[in-house]
């Protein structure tokens, strides 16, 4: 008897568990159902109903507005977002990576303090170097060029503190002294060796990355000036009719059309996340 209600009661839990997180899943696909569904519709029909479950059939005259605007270029907006965040996401993941494996595979003196040292850069907001930033690119002569935004990736805290506690849990320093013993290099052995261990912290690192650097706006509108450097967010957030008139439609088609990368690269990585992140977490 106390079995069975331990069963029911499993049962009710798992249930509850389940009904969770579909309601979860919902609400966190909600937003994007809506602004899909938006970008089917006319302005007069987003001003008067700001919710709409069924699309409507004004998709192609929102993308006559898009395709008619001096300031979208869905083809350059890829290209040069496809080029920052693609950039951004091998310098994160590669330097991070090496890093990460130097302070777990070496014993040096300075190991722990130079840890602490990239923690404590964690805790700073980067809003507070934005001027200094600004300044030091614009004195280099570097405004509207893709570098400012792609190398300063190489310097990513986060990602060393992640890399590093995957590595706590995965890494063993025989597989490096045999491969010493064989004759290989330590760059040998990092790249042919250790990034195929680090697959699933690679591909969580690279998703959170790559979606971080597309949807960037911020650092994008100061750097950058020149409409051929434009990357997809700051054509979107431009995206008008005239200065009395705002396309909400054709701003939802944009938003869509922006988003469509960021499901591909998720949907195709997305097995990677879990084991990722379960064994990035172990502590030491």
């Amino acid at each position: 008897m106390i079995d069975q209600h331990k069963s029911v009661g499993a049962y009710i839990f798992r249930s509850s568990v389940y009904i969770v997180c579909i309601v979860l899943g919902v609400l966190s696909l909600f937003p994007f159902f809506i602004m899909f569904i938006n970008a089917t519709r006319s302005t007069p029909q987003i001003q008067q109903q700001s919710f709409a479950f069924i699309p409507s059939t004004f998709i192609a005259n929102n993308m006559r507005i898009i395709t008619n605007s001096r300031m979208f270029d869905a083809l350059l907006g890829f290209r040069n977002s496809l080029t920052v965040a693609g950039g951004t996401t091998i310098c994160a993941i590669y330097f991070s990576s090496l890093t990460a494996f130097a302070l777990t595979a070496y014993h040096w003196k300075l190991r722990q303090p130079f840890f602490t040292f990239i923690m404590a850069v964690m805790m700073i907001p980067g809003q507070i170097v934005t001027i200094g930033f600004y300044q030091m690119i614009w004195r280099m002569g570097l405004t509207n060029n893709f570098l400012p935004l792609i190398l300063p990736a190489i310097a990513s805290p986060t990602i060393v503190f992640f890399m590093r506690q995957y590595l706590l849990a995965t890494f063993s320093m025989d597989i490096v002294n045999s491969a010493r013993i064989d004759g290989a290099g330590e760059f040998r052995i990092f790249n042919f060796i250790i990034l195929p261990m680090m697959k699933p912290a690679l591909a969580t690192q690279a998703i959170f990355v790559f979606v971080t650097s597309w949807n960037s706006l911020f650092m994008p509108m100061i750097l950058l000036n020149k409409q051929e450097m434009y990357t997809m967010p700051i054509m979107v957030s431009l995206l008008r009719g005239d200065i009395y008139r705002t396309e909400y439609g054709a701003i939802y088609l944009g938003l869509s059309m922006s988003v469509i990368p960021l499901f591909i690269l998720y949907f195709s990585l997305s097995k990677y996340i879990i084991s990722g992140i379960q064994l990035g977490g172990v502590k030491e």
